[in-house]
Formats: structure tokens, C-alpha cells, sequence
């Protein structure tokens, strides 16, 4: 995958369109990522014993990696690799090439 942990992201499609937040998780296998303040819904929660207070709380939930797009210098888009003269590979904004 392209988008790594840490990365910030913006909306492209979707009820959250335009927002701009950071990547808190990634799962490779669903093709989804976790993003902070993005995709947020609310869930009845059954407290839990005497410590934990039951109600409606808000969660943040998964979006599909296709939905987001990599932000760097505040232009988002695709991303492509390119190799230095050493061998490394690194992640590239694939329209202007600015380095990730």
C-alpha cells in the first residue's frame, strides 16, 4: 500500500469529502485505513461492569484506501515511487514530485 501510518490524507470521495486528517491505522488485507476525525459514527455501548459508563459514544470507523489521497505541501494526489542513485526507493507526489 501506498499510504503509510502517519500520513496525512484528504478526503476524495464520501459523506466526510474535503477533510484533511491524519492516518492513525492501516489494514492491508480490507484495502481500508483509519483516519483521525474522519468516517465517525455513533455506537450503543452496554456499560461494562461498575468501571465503564454505558451510552451512545462516537467511534471513528475505516475508510477504503481509494477514498483518500496523500497530502504533501498542501497539494494531494497519487503516489509513485522513484529510486535515488544509491538504490533507495521513496514515495514521490506522482503529479508535482515532491518528495513524501
Amino acid at each position: 500500500m501506498k499510504i503509510k501510518k502517519g500520513d496525512l490524507v484528504k478526503v476524495i470521495a464520501g459523506k466526510d469529502n474535503g477533510k484533511e486528517g491524519k492516518v492513525l491505522q492501516v489494514f492491508p488485507k480490507k484495502e481500508k485505513v483509519l483516519v483521525e476525525g474522519i468516517n465517525i459514527t455513533k455506537k450503543h455501548q452496554k456499560p461494562q461492569g461498575q468501571t465503564m459508563q454505558g451510552g451512545v459514544i462516537d467511534i471513528t470507523m475505516p475508510i477504503h484506501i481509494s477514498n483518500v489521497a496523500l497530502v504533501v505541501k498542501k497539494k494531494s494526489g497519487r503516489v509513485a515511487y522513484k529510486f535515488d542513485k544509491n538504490g533507495q526507493k521513496y514515495r514521490v507526489l506522482a503529479q508535482t514530485g515532491d518528495e513524501v
